[in-house]
């Protein structure tokens, strides 16, 4: 097939995400409130803003920089895309979304947030354990470093989710998947972790848009 055009939407800060997906073989176009297209092989939720907790069914406590706007086009975007069958990525903000979209819930602010965001402009690094035979523990093995930029996590599971990573301490979901769709997220920043940002001392970030890529071109096979 021709190289796989992956829709990206996040906010207005997508240059890395847009150079990831191009990188390994796809065609990114990225915006900031796109159409509802669902012509594209694949989709990316992007990092960004807290999601409103109105869609868990909880006043806001602990989550800020809410975007309501972007809230109602990515999960309009998310429903679109799981009823087309095509291919979806969460990434941080975006992993949470597909999380709340199947009905589970997050926390707002995570006990150890120091740990997990240096709330400035640096990501922090941690080690990760991944579950036999997910996604991550065949990309990368079964423990890893990866970055780390949130204050936010996943309380209650999805439905038809599963929890493919954790953090080192097992209090942070780092990963899920979806039993039976093309569905996986995950709560770090790949797209900081390679090409241009490529780091010494975590993975490779691009192992996970490669295998996303992948999972575009199969659904064509």
């Amino acid at each position: 097939m021709q190289m796989p055009r992956i829709l990206l939407s996040g906010n207005k800060k997508l240059q890395f995400y847009i150079d990831a997906v191009n990188g390994v073989g796809g065609i990114a176009d990225a915006y900031y409130l796109p159409k509802i297209d669902t012509d594209y092989d694949g989709l990316i939720l992007c990092g960004g803003n807290d999601i409103d907790p109105k869609y868990y069914g909880e006043e806001i406590d602990g989550s800020v920089d809410i975007d309501r706007a972007r809230d109602d086009v990515e999960f309009a975007l998310l429903k679109a895309f799981v009823d087309a069958g095509k291919p979806i990525l969460g990434i941080c903000r975006g992993c949470q979304l597909i999380n709340i979209f199947f009905a589970g819930t997050l926390y707002q602010h995570i006990d150890n947030a120091n740990e997990h965001s240096s709330f400035s402009d640096f990501d922090l690094i941690h080690r990760v354990s991944a579950t036999k035979g997910s996604i991550a523990e065949g990309l990368y093995g079964a423990n890893f470093v990866v970055n780390s930029f949130h204050h936010q996590a996943i309380r209650e599971l999805g439905n038809g989710l599963q929890v493919t990573m954790m953090s080192a301490d097992n209090t942070v979901v780092e990963g899920l998947e979806h039993e039976r769709l093309p569905v996986f997220g995950v709560q770090w920043h790949p797209e900081r972790m390679c090409f241009s940002k490529h780091r010494e001392d975590t993975v490779d970030g691009a192992a996970i848009f490669e295998h996303f890529i992948r999972m575009c071109k199969n659904k064509h096979s």
